[in-house]
């Protein structure tokens, strides 16, 4: 099949911005303030850590309606109200979920954009399997696409599990990234042959830089700093051999094996495990606060293309829904 990107249904700013909004609705402002009087409306006590002792991930409390939320804690901070008049406190309650008392459910499917970092980025994502010309999941305009996109959210802290693998374009090699290469190097740092592999990973937190030795074969961990004209520029943490200028091969593979989020891209295919809420105050067909995302990604021979016709329900879940 020919590769098409899919359907850009929103921008990546609009989008972001999307992000910060949303998250605003259940980490306010005043959650990191210094302690306050008692406050029915803000939630300003009781917040929880990201993890419980047992690993689990807690989401804490989502307003549904940011509006509403904001309304009532200017009453409270007016001295207009003191918690006692039932036609306010019922609405204030009503108005906040705890996120951690839904269920959790697995789901899979297709994924349109990505924003953000493992740290409170975003996922939009429809049902279907990757490469199928009959995937039903992406037909009908945008709109119709958008309305049934589900948007997983990675938690504010950085702790919902990511994973990204599979084999992806050279194009996706950009600065910032942390490749490992297995190469072999002259006191100037120029590699003798051409790179015909690179992979993109994530390092552990605690890795450690070795340095590289000239003129013999290593594996090399480094940042990327440059890639232009079929070479790549690596810089080093230790050694005397900092700088790297490595060229690449015509048709250098790229695997990838991370848990950056900037790797994510239309097409993909995505595994999602997460609490989903499609009432008030969630986007598309639901919002899934994920505890886990796997994605792998999608190669330009299989990557799917938009039909003009048709529409079914969204994201795919598996089980009981």
């Amino acid at each position: 099949m020919r590769y098409q990107r899919l359907p850009l249904l929103v921008s990546i700013p609009y989008l972001h911005a999307c992000a910060l909004a949303f998250f605003s609705l259940f980490f306010p402002a005043h959650a990191c303030a210094q302690p306050a009087p008692y406050n029915p409306y803000a939630d300003t006590q009781g917040i929880l850590p990201p993890l419980a002792p047992d690993g689990t991930i807690q989401w804490g409390t989502f307003y549904k309606s940011a509006a509403i939320q904001k309304a009532y804690e200017r009453l409270w901070n007016l001295g207009a109200c003191r918690g006692t008049n039932k036609a306010i406190t019922i609405p204030v309650e009503n108005n906040k979920l705890v996120i951690d008392t839904l269920p959790e459910e697995e789901f899979r499917g297709v994924v349109l954009e990505a924003t953000g970092s493992i740290a409170g980025g975003m996922l939009m994502f429809v049902s279907g399997a990757v490469g199928h010309a009959g995937d039903d999941a992406l037909v009908g305009d945008n709109d119709v696409i958008a309305s049934r996109a589900h948007v997983a959210v990675l938690h504010p802290a950085g702790v919902s599990h990511l994973f990204v693998s599979g084999n992806a374009s050279p194009a996706i090699l950009s600065p910032g990234l942390t490749v490992r290469i297995r190469t072999q190097v002259n006191a100037q740092g120029r590699a003798t042959m051409p790179l015909k592999m690179v992979d993109v990973i994530t390092p552990e937190a605690k890795l450690k830089s070795e340095e590289v030795h000239a003129g013999r074969p290593e594996i090399i961990v480094g940042r990327l700093v440059q890639v232009h004209n079929s070479r790549m520029l690596v810089h080093v943490d230790a050694g005397k051999i900092r700088r790297l200028s490595l060229p690449l091969a015509e048709n250098v593979a790229v695997t990838i094996e991370s848990s950056q989020l900037e790797l994510v891209g239309p097409g993909d295919s995505v595994e999602v495990k997460g609490r989903l809420w499609t009432g008030e105050g969630s986007m598309g067909a639901g919002t899934i606060f994920a505890s886990k995302v796997t994605v792998h990604k999608a190669t330009p021979a299989v990557q799917p293309s938009r039909k003009p016709t048709g529409a079914k329900p969204a994201a795919d879940a598996v089980g009981s829904r």
